[in-house]
């Protein structure tokens, strides 16, 4: 058995716990706190979500091409390698 079954004053304990809760004085920033959220605010609009590097078209193709290299299924080195393979002689 729990030990809230023993206490019928269990609830006008709450209660009394609750009321001094509500007496307390509502928390307050520190001093400055929301002009130094504001500078920091501020700070990140003005930096660029990009990094410098991508931001440079030569970096930005070339990371294209290296993705689209890498992501391919290899057909185009399969038609590559079938006229080579067209061209050589049968044997038997």
């Amino acid at each position: 058995m729990s030990d809230f079954d023993m206490r019928p004053d269990a609830d006008s304990e709450w209660e009394a716990l609750l009321n001094q809760l509500r007496t307390q004085p509502s928390a307050q920033p520190r001093p400055f706190f929301y002009g130094r959220v504001q500078a920091r605010l501020a700070a990140e609009a003005s930096r660029p979500w990009l990094p410098g590097w991508v931001r440079r078209p030569a970096y930005a193709v070339l990371l294209g091409a290296l993705v689209l290299a890498l992501s391919g299924d290899n057909a185009a080195f399969a038609s590559a390698a079938a006229p080579a393979a067209a061209t050589a002689p049968a044997s038997r």
